[in-house]
């Protein structure tokens, strides 16, 4: 028969692999963001110092009075989690950029959640981002208002969905198609 302890060998062993597999699987998951929520509610980005329009010779310029130009819009669809709410591109007054504005915005919290822009629409990138996709950065928070810098050089007019999408797993929490304004420039 043998020893005590060679019998609790590998009981403890076996406990030992549980508790790593199970460290593991809550680190991947991490099923706890469930039930968490995160509200983010940042206003548009000020504009830079806007140019000034010269006057008549002998008066003070007159600052420039332009606005933040939306360049498209559309409303989320739901993809893997529910998901509701705005995207806009918008260039800011003054030459300051353009962001990708989230309004309204709400879906589950995730492991690893990004917000790209994607050359696919809303439909097509439920199952990829598809080549070429900018990654602007992780989300910010799952439900509110917020912003992401689009590097400056991005070509807009090649981009037609923004993407809520979870790197761990690779899918797409939800998508809008950004369909252009009229009146962008």
């Amino acid at each position: 028969m043998p020893a005590p302890a060679a019998r609790r060998r590998p009981l403890v062993a076996l406990l030992v692999v549980l508790t790593v597999a199970a460290g593991a699987a809550l680190h991947a998951f991490q099923p706890w963001k469930a039930f968490t929520t995160t509200t983010v509610n940042e206003a548009l980005p000020p504009a830079a110092a806007a140019p000034t329009a010269p006057g008549p010779p002998g008066t003070t310029p007159v600052p420039g009075t332009a606005g933040p130009v939306d360049l498209a819009r559309g409303d989320f669809v739901s993809h893997e989690h529910t998901t509701t709410g705005t995207a806009r591109t918008v260039r800011l007054a003054g030459g300051a950029g353009t962001v990708l504005r989230l309004e309204g915005l709400a879906t589950s919290e995730g492991p690893d959640v990004r917000v790209y822009l994607s050359r696919e629409d809303a439909e097509g990138a439920e199952r990829n981002l598809g080549e070429g996709a900018v990654e602007l950065g992780g989300l910010k928070g799952n439900r509110g208002d917020q912003n992401y810098a689009v590097p400056a050089g991005t070509d807009l007019s090649a981009y037609r969905s923004a993407v809520i999408w979870c790197e761990r797993f690779s899918v797409s929490f939800g998508a809008a198609d950004l369909t252009p304004r009229r009146s962008a420039a």
